[in-house]
C-alpha cells in the first residue's frame, strides 16, 4: 500500500515507484523552496502559456535528471551525505540565489539592476532582455541539490528499497517526473496570467519581465542571506512550526516555507500587480490625452 506520509524501506518495487511519482506530484503542488520561485519567475517572463509550459519543463527536465543522480548516490554510499544534509541545503541556497541574481541581471540589464532598483522605472531604460530557453536548464539542476523532506524520503527508503545499483536511480527519475507533471501546469498558468493582462503586447512583455527580474533579484538575494545565516546560525534557521497536516511541505514550517512566500507571494506577485497598474494608469492618461486632442480638434473646426 502506497504511504506518501511515512513509508517504510524494504517495500515491494511497484509500490516504491508508485510513491516516488506521487510524492513528485504532492511536491510539485506544496509551497517548496526549489521550485515554486524559479518557475514562477521565468514563467511570468515568458508572457505566453506556451512558453510558460516550456519553462515549467525545462526546468523540471534538469530537476528530474539531478534527482535520478542523487537517488543512484544514496543507494550507493548514502550515510556519508545524509550527515552533511542541511549544510548541503544551505550552500544550494547560496548557489541559487547567485544564479538568480546573475539571470536577473541579464533580464534588466541596463534597467538599474542592482538593489537600488526594486521597483524602479525610468521610461527613457532600454527595454529589458526576453528570457534564454537554458535559463531554467540551469536553476533545474542546481536546485535539485536541495535537501528536504521529499529528498530525505527517495534517498533513506526508496533509493534503498530497489534490488541493485542498475535500477536505483529510477525513484529519483520518477519523482522528477511526477514534479514535472505539475510543474508544466503551474508554468502555463503563470504564463497565461501575464498574457491575459489587460494591456497591449508590448506592456505585457515589459511587465512580465520586470515582473521576472524583480523575483530573481530579490528572491536572489534572500536566497544568499538565508544560506548564510544558516551556515552561521544552523540552530535558529532549523525552525519548525507544526501545523499537524499530514502533507510533507505543509507540515513543518521553517524557512523553507518563509523563502517561498517571500520570494513568490510578496516580490513577484507583488511586482506583477504594481507594474500592471502602473501600465494600466498610463493607458488611461493616454486615452484621456487623446480625448482632450480630439476635443480641441473639434472646437477648431
Amino acid at each position: 500500500m502506497v504511504n506518501l506520509w511515512d513509508p517504510h524501506i524494504g517495500l515491494a518495487v511497484g509500490v516504491v515507484l508508485a510513491t516516488a511519482f506521487l510524492l513528485g506530484m504532492v511536491h510539485g503542488i506544496t509551497p517548496d523552496e526549489h521550485t515554486w520561485p524559479i518557475t514562477f519567475s521565468y514563467a511570468i517572463g515568458s508572457y505566453s502559456t506556451r512558453k510558460g509550459i516550456i519553462a515549467g519543463l525545462t526546468f523540471s527536465a534538469a530537476f528530474t535528471v539531478q534527482r535520478a543522480i542523487a537517488s543512484e548516490l544514496a543507494y550507493l554510499a548514502f550515510d556519508r551525505w545524509f550527515t552533511i544534509g542541511s549544510i548541503v541545503d544551505y550552500i544550494v541556497y547560496i548557489i541559487v540565489g547567485s544564479v538568480m541574481i546573475w539571470a536577473a541581471r541579464y533580464i534588466l540589464r541596463g534597467q538599474h539592476w542592482h538593489l537600488l532598483a526594486f521597483g524602479h522605472h525610468n521610461a527613457d531604460t532600454p527595454t529589458a532582455h526576453d528570457v534564454k530557453w537554458w535559463m531554467p536548464l540551469i536553476h533545474g539542476f542546481i536546485a535539485g541539490w536541495g535537501f528536504g523532506a521529499f529528498a530525505v524520503i527517495i534517498y533513506t527508503v526508496l533509493a534503498p528499497s530497489m534490488p541493485s545499483a542498475w535500477v536505483a536511480w529510477i525513484p529519483g527519475f520518477l519523482f522528477g517526473l511526477g514534479t514535472t507533471a505539475i510543474q508544466a501546469a503551474a508554468g502555463g498558468l503563470f504564463g497565461w496570467v501575464s498574457r491575459h493582462m489587460k494591456l497591449t503586447t508590448e506592456q505585457i512583455r515589459q511587465v512580465s519581465l520586470k515582473t521576472a527580474g524583480n523575483t530573481l533579484n530579490w528572491g536572489g538575494v534572500i536566497f544568499v542571506l538565508a544560506g548564510i545565516f544558516g551556515l552561521a546560525f544552523p540552530r535558529l534557521a532549523g525552525f519548525q512550526i507544526d501545523t499537524g497536516i499530514k502533507v510533507h511541505n505543509l507540515h513543518d514550517l521553517g524557512i523553507a516555507f518563509v523563502l517561498v512566500m517571500i520570494t513568490v507571494l510578496v516580490i513577484g506577485v507583488g511586482t506583477l500587480i504594481r507594474e500592471t497598474r502602473r501600465a494600466g494608469r498610463e493607458n488611461a492618461q493616454k486615452r484621456v490625452q487623446q480625448s482632450t486632442g480630439t476635443s480641441r480638434i473639434g472646437l477648431i473646426h
